[in-house]
């Protein structure tokens, strides 16, 4: 058995100084100095710009020069001088004359630290009663507070006024704090309350500076796992899902494959639903690894196979336990104890422990594959065979779109930017043993014979639409490095040819049929593409949209498919091992029965692209990446799932992209690829024992894409408590949101939008009242309280309220579908970006940022706040979601920026092309940094391309998608942040009381009372 300590984070720090660990429970946290608001009078936000300023600001001395001058090597400023006036976007200069203040004085810390989520620095630590830590706000006027201070807005002498530099902490590094010594500065301690004690008057109002920030709590932990390792033993809370760092199997598996709900279980189910918390895990079988990690290794265990349990049937791993003599190995799942086989045996030291394990990789590490024998077979293992399906039809050739298709395969198989003859094998981008084949459909099925032997491509017309077949006995699937010439010719061809023939009404599914009986053998992977609504032959669909019946009960018919021959097809290829990429294009915003075509890839494990205003100048870079990238992601067919757990718990659920025909029984998976994750919901079939861990073991037995049939395993751990305050340290967030958006998304066919967004708001209100019912009933009432691991949460719920999945109001129905399937299959990374995106200002970046520091890693500049509050007059910002990547420039943004960015010749916003997608590769320090960022955009994110697209105020339609994505703002039918932390909080106090209602969908309008009115920004 693990030892239980190794789950409970130590508390490394000097004395005096708080840990600095993002991972560690118990550290404080915020080490930022409090932002102070700005000084009365003038608005929240960046000052006017000045008359021929200089984008930025006017330079002063100690400044960075404006663009244009030239360049001197910068002097790093004292460790204790304020930053330069250009980069403190929301901090007032200091003020010179300011008598001194004590820093003890608890009326003045209350006005600085606002509603107390700042922590630490505000307030002496009050010796007596222990509490949990929390992050907590205050709403409403408390009775008895203190008057507020005449000089509260002004910054405190010998602290230096807080910059966005300093507040995000991204590269920046922490400058020092003077003249107070740190013996006069109060250090909290762990386990005491957050923040100051006492409630904080705020008339009422919530300042937007203090309440949590995503941004905030994503720059920290970037900047700390850029010099740190994760351990995953040591640590035992996961750093956030959408920064990169790097993780050190120990035993317990990488976050990147699993991530727990909760890394500490309360050992009753009583208990669990008191917290109303989720227990699950989000399980991200073949996630990519980073450069600095460890390989899976292979293990190969010969004719016998891995070790299993003879009970459970559980793998061997890690924490199973030996005795005998190191004749029985005792099952960390179910307890029994088993005979070693005779080839495994080995003996056991002193303490217990067998002699060979550190040579015993399956004993070290969470993560390892075994290759198996012939009985876990179905099929005989061959390499993945992949068949591109092209739509050739008029729509698609007119479009552009059939163009981007075979550039797109061109890309994938040779990465066309940059193979030599010499460097073919080295650049090989197809595995040994894959094989490709090239399908092309119209109002017939077109295969090409791709034999090396021949001089060009042969095509057969494939013309029986109600039972196809393969006219090619030989030549369909070939080595695309033997057949390089012939494929190349081929592609290169094809839309020239189809450019004369144009049939308008593609035949999909009789396409889709015919690829099913070309790999039916031997199970692969299909690359469909399509453009228009495939009216013709069996399947043929047609246009189901009426904008009468959106918002309304039927609309929830739009959702899914009832044809019977699609859904058919679907679940025959899943059951032969085959996964499905579609990649729709809807040009002019076209309905297209995404429900339907997407029904496809959604049973068979697989994915849809989607294009809803397909422009071909402009997405066909876009497309070609993507379509690159999912020939060459790690894939895996024929694949089946099956979840383990400990005694005392059960497997609840499953959510994701697969098919299960009864409950309990294993999880069939067409093909699962490396941006594919499931979620796992537990329940309690008993009573865990506190002195054991649970353990948890994912086993995917899948064929790899060079011919090898083997088994990932993936074992987690995680602690057991009986009180259940460990169970709040040890949240996973990232885990949580995954799995109550799998859950949401899941809903949508049987249950209406209203009553879906319903249930979001009633579990945001379940946890945190949960959490203030059992942990802090002591705090007056006055004050929203917040787990500190939780602190986001409630954000993330408002964005998932705000998601084209769920929003009210109007929503193509292509969209609102393709995006509730994307959230049942996406991981953690994509979500948390999805769900807030990352915004970096890139007109007032510091000279390094863009560039690697001495270490090698990127210096990347501070995020911020999805609100247009925090953008900037004259602002350039990239706004990236994961799915689009955004490049917002202000109507008065400088000329001399556009120039450098873009070249000389664009000098004004008017100038820009709008379909431009890429950034043009000049000599500029800015073109230089920003190609750089973007670069790093891609190395964080899932399945979608980084492609720019502009988006220019005033100009540009994307300008409406920028809007949407500053979730922090009201928008998409639903509140601001701050009005729904109030509406949360009345609720809470209703609970509390005793007074609260379900909110059921007739009620929801007091969630969305002030959605009618427009964003400020509009």
């Amino acid at each position: 058995m693990a030892d239980p300590s190794m789950y409970q984070q130590q508390h490394y720090q000097q004395a005096g100084t708080p840990a600095d660990d993002p991972s560690d429970p118990n550290r404080v946290a915020h080490q930022f100095p409090p932002q102070y608001p700005p000084a009365a009078g003038f608005p929240p936000g960046p000052s006017p710009p000045q008359p021929g300023a200089f984008y930025g600001q006017q330079p002063v001395p100690n400044q960075f020069p404006a663009y244009g001058s030239p360049q001197h090597p910068m002097q790093p400023p004292p460790p204790n001088l304020a930053p330069s006036p250009q980069f403190a976007y929301h901090a007032d200069p200091q003020v010179a004359g300011t008598p001194p203040v004590d820093p003890s004085m608890a009326a003045l810390n209350s006005q600085m630290s606002g509603l107390g989520i700042m922590g630490g620095d505000g307030g002496a630590a009050r010796p007596g009663r222990k509490k949990h830590r929390h992050a907590h706000h205050d709403i409403g006027t408390a009775p008895g507070a203190a008057p507020p201070q005449p000089f509260a807005q002004m910054p405190q002498p010998g602290v230096e006024p807080a910059s966005q530099f300093l507040n995000t902490g991204l590269n920046q590094a922490q400058r020092g704090v003077s003249p107070a010594p740190m013996g006069q500065v109060p250090v909290p301690q762990p386990g005491m309350p957050m923040g100051v004690s006492g409630a904080v008057p705020t008339q009422g109002k919530i300042d937007p500076e203090q309440i949590p920030s995503v941004p905030r709590s994503r720059d920290a932990p970037a900047q700390f796992y850029l010099d740190h390792v994760y351990p995953t033993m040591e640590r035992h809370l996961p750093p956030p899902a959408a920064i990169p760092f790097i993780a050190h199997d120990q035993g317990n598996s990488s976050p990147k494959y699993a991530r727990l709900t909760l890394n500490n279980i309360p050992s009753t189910s009583d208990f669990l639903s008191s917290t109303a918390l989720p227990l699950g895990m989000v399980l991200q079988p073949l996630a990519q690894l980073d450069s600095g990690e460890q390989p899976i290794p292979v293990l190969d265990f010969g004719d016998v196979g891995p070790p299993r349990c003879r009970r459970c049937r559980a793998y061997i791993n890690p924490f199973m336990s030996f005795r005998s003599g190191g004749n029985k190995f005792v099952c960390n799942m179910c307890t029994f104890p088993n005979d070693v086989p005779m080839e495994y045996f080995a003996p056991l030291d002193p303490s217990g422990t067998r002699v060979d394990r550190m040579q015993r990789p399956e004993l070290m590490m969470g993560t390892v594959e075994f290759t198996v024998p012939r009985e876990y077979w179905n099929k005989e293992p061959v390499g993945l065979q992949t068949l591109f399906l092209i739509d050739v039809s008029q729509e698609s050739v007119n479009r552009g779109f059939l163009k981007g298709v075979c550039k797109g395969i061109l890309n994938a198989l040779y990465d066309t930017a940059g193979a030599t003859e010499e460097g073919e094998a080295a650049g090989r981008r197809i595995p040994e043993g894959a094989k490709i084949g090239i399908v092309t459909y119209d109002r017939e099925v077109q295969f090409y014979n791709l034999s090396a032997q021949l001089d060009q491509a042969q095509m057969m017309v494939m013309t029986d639409l109600e039972e196809p077949f393969v006219p090619l006995s030989e030549g369909l699937f070939v080595d695309p490095y033997e057949s390089k010439d012939v494929i190349v010719s081929l592609l290169s061809r094809i839309p020239s040819i189809f450019s004369q023939i144009k049939n308008p009404e593609p035949a999909l599914l009789p396409a889709l049929n015919a690829a099913l009986s070309a790999l039916q053998a031997t199970g692969g992977k299909i690359i469909g593409t399509i453009a228009s609504l495939p009216t013709w032959g069996p399947g043929a669909l047609t246009m189901r949209d009426d904008p009468k019946i959106h918002g309304t009960d039927a609309e929830r018919k739009l959702f899914t498919t009832e044809h019977p021959q699609w859904r058919q097809t679907a679940t025959k290829m899943a059951g032969a091992g085959i996964g499905v990429d579609m990649f729709v294009a809807a040009p002019g915003g076209m309905y297209l029965d995404v429900a339907t075509i997407g029904h496809v890839p959604e049973v068979t494990g697989g994915e849809t692209f989607f294009y809803p205003n397909w422009h071909s100048p402009r997405d066909i870079l876009k497309l070609s990446k993507e379509l690159a990238h999912a020939a060459t992601r790690e894939t895996g067919y024929q694949a089946l799932m099956k979840v383990r757990c400990s005694n005392g718990l059960q497997v609840s659920a499953y959510h994701g992209n697969f098919v299960q025909h009864t409950f309990g029984a294993d999880l069939e998976i067409g093909a699962i690829d490396a941006d594919k994750a499931i979620g796992v919901t537990f329940s309690y079939d008993g009573k865990l024992d506190p002195k054991l861990d649970a353990h948890f073991q994912a086993a995917l037995l899948y064929t790899s894409a060079d011919g090898q049939r083997r088994v990932r395993c993936i074992n987690s751990v995680a602690a057991v408590n009986e009180g259940g305050l460990e169970t709040m340290k040890f949240v996973d967030q990232d885990a949580i949101v995954s799995l109550i958006a799998k859950e949401a998304a899941a809903k949508t066919s049987d249950k209406t939008l209203k009553d879906v967004r319903a249930s979001i708001t009633e579990k945001t209100v379940d946890i945190f009242s949960g959490y203030r019912k059992v942990f802090s009933g002591s705090h007056p009432p006055g004050q929203l309280v917040l787990p500190e691991n939780l602190k986001e949460y409630s954000m993330f719920m408002l964005s998932l309220l705000k998601s084209r999945a769920f929003k009210g109001g109007q929503e193509a129905p292509d969209r609102r579908v393709h995006e509730i399937r994307m959230l049942r299959s996406i991981g953690c990374t994509e979500l948390s970006l999805y769900l807030y995106p990352r915004i970096m200002p890139i007109h007032n970046m510091a000279p390094e940022d863009g560039f690697p520091n001495e270490q090698g890693h990127l210096q990347v500049p501070p995020t911020q706040r999805a609100s247009f509050a925090r953008v900037e007059e004259g602002g350039a910002y990239i706004v990236d979601n994961g799915q689009v990547c955004l490049l917002w420039l202000h109507g008065q943004v400088s000329p001399n920026l556009l120039a450098d960015l873009f070249g000389p010749e664009f000098d004004s916003l008017q100038a820009l092309k709008p379909q431009m997608s890429a950034l043009p590769i000049l000599e500029t320090h800015l073109n230089a940094q920003v190609r750089n960022l973007l670069q790093y955009l891609e190395t964080v994110r899932g399945s979608k391309a980084v492609t720019v697209q502009l988006a220019r105020q005033g100009l540009d339609g994307a300008e409406y998608e920028f809007a949407r994505m500053l979730v922090e703002d009201r928008n998409n039918e639903a509140q601001s942040y701050v009005d729904w932390l109030v509406h949360i909080h009345r609720q809470i106090n209703l609970e509390l009381a005793g007074h609260r209602k379900r909110e059921d969908a007739s009620s929801e309008g007091s969630i969305t009372s002030l959605a009618g009115l427009r964003a400020p920004y509009w």
